[in-house]
């Protein structure tokens, strides 16, 4: 049947007017010459209010009802402006338009050379859902994969990185950095005495106790067992000492509470400067031989690797 037939084209227009996907054409002036029920739906207008209506009129409708294309703006005719810019700007358009009723839509206008345009609009809201739901998904495993499970902070694989890419810019500005490497004393004890549980409390309120006595762009982790670090960029050894004393005071003269019991917990820390020439391992090395001494001399303090050797 040739497309030509009346007879063709009286069973496209019946196609249409049924068919669940939007369509409309407009003239070369940019007004309704004819659209079929599902696209009305999507103005929540009326066939015959629909005639002859021209874009920025069914845009401004669709802004003072609040109903159909969701327009977030202030000012319609600023919107019309803006949309104006992309609108005929070439034969074939696709884009996705979100309604007020949180359905989905995805456009396409077709423009003839003599400036009519077909508008399709095809419902894509099951797919959208979909696509928010893999992107959740996708965004839960990507914190899952950086964030340490217990304490909410950075894992150790993050933590490096964090460092690492640090590190780099720290030697480029020629800057002063400082690793503070974290060990509960007598971590094992707890555990043993009053429970795995209560083990983890304390490990979860030293997370939040020393993420409190930190910057806002301080590195801070946990790199495994009771063992947390710190990156401190731009950081000369007198302000390194100054944080690693506020983390020791902050953990030792506040009780924790686990269960029933509160717990006196301690710790001591180890720092390692840097002028940006040293890697992690070589830092954390640095600052883990600063933690040993301050083990062995007591706990419950802080040693500066710079001075061993002195």
């Amino acid at each position: 049947m040739p497309f030509s037939s009346p007879q063709f084209q009286q069973k496209l227009l019946e196609f249409i007017d049924v068919c669940t996907d939007g369509y409309a054409v407009l003239t070369a002036d940019d007004k309704m010459l004819g659209c079929n029920q599902a696209f009305c739906d999507i103005f929540y207008q009326d066939q015959r209010k629909m005639l002859g209506i021209s874009f920025d009129d069914l845009m401004r409708l669709a802004f003072e009802e609040r109903k159909g294309i969701r327009i977030e703006a202030d000012n319609i005719e600023e919107w019309l402006a803006q949309a104006q810019q992309k609108r005929r700007q070439n034969p074939f358009r696709l884009f996705e338009v979100d309604l007020t009723d949180g359905r989905w839509f995805l456009f396409s206008e077709q423009i003839l050379p003599s400036g009519e345009m077909l508008i399709q609009a095809k419902e894509i809201t099951k797919q959208k859902v979909l696509e928010h739901q893999l992107y959740s998904k996708v965004a839960s495993l990507s914190e899952l994969a950086l964030t340490d499970e217990l304490t909410k902070v950075a894992n150790r694989r993050c933590f490096v990185d964090s460092v690492e890419a640090e590190l780099a810019r720290c030697q480029r500005n020629e800057q002063p950095a400082a690793l503070l490497l974290l060990d509960l004393d007598f971590f094992k004890s707890v555990n043993d005495t009053y429970g795995h549980q209560a083990g983890d409390e304390v490990l979860k309120a030293t997370a939040n106790r020393v993420k409190k006595a930190l910057r806002e762009y301080d590195i801070f982790g946990r790199i495994g067992g009771e063992e947390f670090a710190v990156f401190l960029s731009e950081t000369d050894p007198a302000t390194a000492l100054h944080v690693a004393e506020r983390v020791r005071v902050i953990l030792a003269d506040y009780p924790i509470k686990a269960g029933s019991a509160e717990l006196c917990v301690t710790t001591s820390i180890g720092i390692a400067l840097t002028h940006g020439e040293s890697n992690f391992e070589e830092l954390y090395l640095q600052a883990d031989s600063a933690l040993y001494m301050a083990k062995r001399n007591g706990r419950n303090r802080a040693e500066l690797f710079a001075l061993l050797s002195e």
